[in-house]
């Protein structure tokens, strides 16, 4: 794992999954050790679709969504700029990717990762010299 890595929503969601405690696990592995090597990136786009996700789906209090939040500013946080908005047109214009997708990886290249960790785009596919990886499907994760 030791790679700068760009970390997508479905990891922190998993994080908070205790009704899917194998996709838990591997989140919780993977954030730990990007952590501990402070080798993982963040966008302020993944933090709004986790909140999104914690507040909406799994109703956890406010409070709690802002400690981890609180967590995840330790990570490094690439902001979005128009550079990598235009550089996500083009990928999603190029590369069949979604609009959300194509930022995510726009973001990671961006902020100097080699892999992003997902679980909804083409796993083993390399988008400008960023490859995708699925924690939950058996890539490596610590």
């Amino acid at each position: 794992m030791a790679t700068r890595s760009f970390i997508d929503t479905h990891v922190l969601v998993y994080a908070e999954a205790s009704d899917a405690p194998l996709k838990q696990w591997a989140a919780l592995t993977l954030l730990k050790g990007l952590y501990e090597e402070s080798l993982g990136v963040l966008s302020p786009q993944v933090l709004q679709e986790y909140c999104n996700v914690a507040l909406k789906k799994f109703k956890l209090p406010a409070q709690y969504v802002r400690t981890q939040l609180d967590f995840y500013e330790q990570i490094e946080v690439v902001q979005i700029t128009p550079v990598i908005i235009r550089a996500g047109l083009d990928l999603h214009q190029t590369r069949s990717v979604s609009f959300f997708d194509a930022i995510v990886l726009a973001s990671a290249h961006a902020s100097g990762c080699n892999v992003v960790w997902t679980e909804d785009m083409n796993v083993g596919e390399v988008v400008n010299g960023v490859r995708i990886a699925n924690p939950f499907a058996g890539d490596v994760v610590g």
